[in-house]
């Protein structure tokens, strides 16, 4: 058992609450431009291209895109432990950050750039490439998140640096929901949608996704770490109980895992829904930029409204923001396009506090835990929020993948396109709509619950640095609810 922490343990130091400089703000943001364009694509377009290009069927399809999300829930944790466990002169985070970023576009390329297979034989070989890329991806992602709670211990600046991280995400979802699917009708044959233009998109974006990865790898340099990560627990369900310890976590977490089920589906169906609803297919490129640039607008906004009204409040309404736009979708194939695009504009606006405000939540949670326990367990926190993450949009892509398997959507290759019954039509569009919003409306009682305030986060630390740091404790040396020293140390009355 590690020895007990000093009482300046959890007491941030006058550095760790300093502004931090630009450039690491900067450059932090720009790993989310890769990580960005390796979570976009596959979701938007792998079902599709099982689907409609290879002939694989929509439950097997769903399989394959669940599956290497699944692992997730196991990888994710394990490189948050193993992070945290790392000592190296460039830090705990920065070296897997470098394997990630050396590995995983060649394996997203490699998942498009395959041999000539259809059915079965092509689920196999795509879903093992993007199993391999998945853990590739965890090795960079979970060590990157973790970071903010680590290189600042000030509120508002992890706030900041998560406006940076998200802009630069919304136009990593921009450029490659946008491009990717013209890039992947650029087939050099004259048949648009083929193998041949899906092998030229992942080439194409596997070396946008390395430069975006590189270049944080080598900003972050400039930061420091504030307090040295904690040896981490290796065991999923450890780490699953330490999280379970941390209240505000579990309410952020499952808030945004429901959510995450929603988008899942929604970004699952986009191509079925420019293809099959709106009856163009290139509508998908304008889909994506009139989601993603009212997303960038609205980022400022949203920041202002959390530090006037709350993170919480303002996470509730952007929430809300989604589920109007949801539900206004459904008029789709009645209305012109450019309604459709209007409501999509929208969605963005809900989206970019979707996505913004709960990162910033967890570096909150994060902190917090460090100041109750004297440890900084950001890795696993990270990790087991990146599988949630990671679990719940491939969870929505199958379930959208089962709703078009329950109605009837017969699977086709680049060669032989099916036309599709009725029930398949009202499919594609219900998995779109409705189900996103159901989801989200599911999600608004873990919003509600969650109260770690700046005020309690400040009232928090105030305590913490006259109360000396708690021995660190694992699940099994946790005490319970009756034991005497919950009340001899006031730090221990679940704050969190």
């Amino acid at each position: 058992m590690p020895p007990a922490a000093g009482p300046d343990a959890a007491e941030p130091s006058p550095p760790a609450l300093a502004p931090l400089p630009g450039i690491v703000r900067i450059g932090y943001g720009l790993g989310s431009f890769g990580t960005g364009v390796f979570g976009a694509v596959p979701g938007l377009l792998l079902l599709f291209y099982l689907t409609d290009v290879l002939g694989v069927a929509p439950l097997v399809a769903g399989v394959v895109v669940f599956l290497p999300k699944a692992w997730d829930a196991v990888a994710n944790p394990y490189a948050g432990s193993l992070s945290d466990r790392t000592e190296h002169r460039w830090g705990p985070r920065r070296p897997w950050m470098l394997g990630g970023a050396l590995t995983l576009p060649f394996l997203f390329a490699a998942m498009f750039a395959g041999p000539p297979l259809t059915g079965g034989w092509a689920a196999l070989y795509v879903g093992g490439m993007y199993l391999l890329a998945a853990t590739a991806f965890a090795a960079f992602q979970v060590p990157y998140i973790a970071m903010p709670a680590e290189i600042t211990a000030d509120h508002h600046e992890r706030t900041r640096m998560m406006s940076w991280r998200v802009a630069f995400l919304s136009f990593a979802i921009l450029l490659s929901g946008g491009v990717a699917p013209l890039l992947a009708g650029q087939s050099g044959d004259d048949e648009p949608g083929s193998v041949n233009g899906y092998r030229f998109m992942g080439v194409v974006l596997g070396v946008l996704l390395m430069v975006g990865m590189l270049a944080a790898f080598f900003a972050t340099a400039r930061a420091r770490t504030v307090v040295p990560a904690a040896a981490g627990e290796r065991s999923i369900l450890k780490q699953l109980a330490v999280a379970r310890t941390n209240r505000s976590f579990m309410n952020l977490f499952g808030m945004y895992v429901v959510q995450a089920v929603g988008a899942g589906a929604m970004l699952a169906g986009v191509q079925y829904f420019s293809t099959y609803v709106l009856d163009d297919a290139s509508a998908t490129t304008w889909l994506f930029a009139a989601l993603v640039l009212p997303s960038i607008v609205a980022m400022p906004l949203w920041s202002r409204a959390a530090l006037r009204y709350g993170k919480r409040n303002a996470a509730f309404a952007a929430s809300c923001c989604f589920l109007v736009a949801s539900v206004l979708m459904t008029s789709a194939g009645h209305v012109p396009a450019g309604v459709v695009y209007g409501i999509t504009g929208i969605a963005g606006v809900g989206y970019a506090g979707m996505q913004m405000l709960p990162m910033s939540m967890i570096g909150d949670a994060v902190a917090a835990d460090a100041m109750v326990t004297g440890q900084r367990r950001a890795g696993v926190f990270t990790g087991v929020w990146t599988a949630g993450e990671m679990l719940g949009l491939a969870l929505g892509a199958g379930v959208f993948a089962a709703v078009l398997q329950l109605t009837g959507f017969v699977s086709s290759d680049a060669d032989s396109r099916v036309p599709q019954p009725d029930t398949a039509l009202t499919g594609v569009l219900l998995g779109f709509t409705l189900l996103p919003a159901v989801l989200l409306v599911i999600s608004m009682p873990f919003i509600l619950r969650y109260d770690l305030t700046e005020e309690k986060l400040a009232e928090l630390r105030d305590r913490c640095a006259t109360v000396p740091a708690q021995t660190a404790r694992t699940l099994e040396e946790a005490p319970a609810d009756d034991d005497p020293r919950m009340a001899e140390d006031p730090r221990m009355e679940d704050p969190v």
